[in-house]
């Protein structure tokens, strides 16, 4: 073995140590830090919302791949062992130039849950929701049929609902009227599995179940996410499987808003909101 290949005494200790680095657009990447959380107790983690530039559903790719690189590389300098881009938008434009480009594991959204729909589905009608740049983007229908090259994929842009969550509003008429003008097609479509292909709609499941009706699987890709997150330190022997956890929370916007809004998204309390200034030209 060559010298480069050995590693100190106490090396996987200090790995195990390390904390892991998840970052959205704001708050609804919060569902996948939640699963995390569940998942994988001991482990320490700093969370960032980039809510300065929220939302990132309408950003094109290359201000995506500038946004997420400009987040790992703080997420590195934090000394996270681990990243995972909880954003559907970044996730489809930035992932694997990301994973090229930085030595650390960095993780998405999207293949874990095009997973669990193809799973999930028994009519091969597999629905996905989104924004308009990870629709556009056809990931979910790329990663879809790396699992199932036979399977119908059908999907619909959701502009509104990102900004619904990221105010505040899970519930009511309108939300329900805008629900019911997004999904309809779908629902003509017959899919009996539906991806919520944005960290922020797992947030309005349940009206989005109601438009849909209960014969319909949704398929929330947070916590197949966590497991994803769960094997792969598994793999590299970093998994942390006792001690305390501690938790960071960063916003690169009102720390306040935040703080009160992750609070009931993340379903536990959020002691403290850092605020982190970064390039927010764009």
């Amino acid at each position: 073995m060559s010298k480069s290949n050995i590693r100190p005494l106490g090396y996987n200790a200090y790995m195990k140590n390390k904390p892991i680095g998840i970052f959205d657009s704001g708050v609804g990447g919060l569902t996948v830090a939640a699963q995390i959380m569940e998942k994988l107790p001991n482990e320490n983690i700093i969370y960032f919302g980039d809510t300065a530039r929220f939302p990132y559903g309408t950003k094109s790719a290359t201000e995506l791949i500038e946004y997420t690189f400009q987040i790992v590389k703080f997420l590195r300098e934090q000394d996270v062992k681990l990243a995972v881009i909880a954003c559907n938008s970044a996730s489809s434009a930035a992932l694997e130039k990301a994973q090229e480009h930085f030595e650390i594991p960095i993780l998405g959204v999207v293949e874990p849950g095009a997973r669990a729909a193809v799973l999930a589905s028994i009519n091969r009608h597999i629905g996905a929701i989104g924004t308009e740049t990870t629709i556009k983007s056809d990931a979910y229908k790329k990663a879809i049929h790396m699992f199932d090259a036979g399977a119908q994929v059908f999907s619909a842009t959701c502009p509104s609902f990102a900004s619904f969550v990221e105010n505040g509003h899970i519930e009511g008429d309108y939300i329900y009227e805008m629900a019911e003008k997004y999904l309809t097609p779908l629902k003509k479509q017959e899919v009996d599995s539906l991806i919520l292909g944005c960290t922020h709609y797992p947030l309005l499941s349940d009206i989005i179940q109601k438009v849909m009706g209960t014969e319909v699987k949704l398929i929330n890709s947070a916590e197949e996410t966590a497991l994803e997150v769960r094997e792969v330190l598994e793999r590299k022997d970093q998994l942390r499987k006792d001690g305390k956890s501690s938790y960071r929370f960063i916003s690169t916007g009102d720390s306040s808003k935040f703080h009160k809004l992750g609070t009931r998204f993340l379903g536990r309390e959020i002691k403290q909101v850092e605020t982190v200034k970064l390039d927010v030209e764009h």
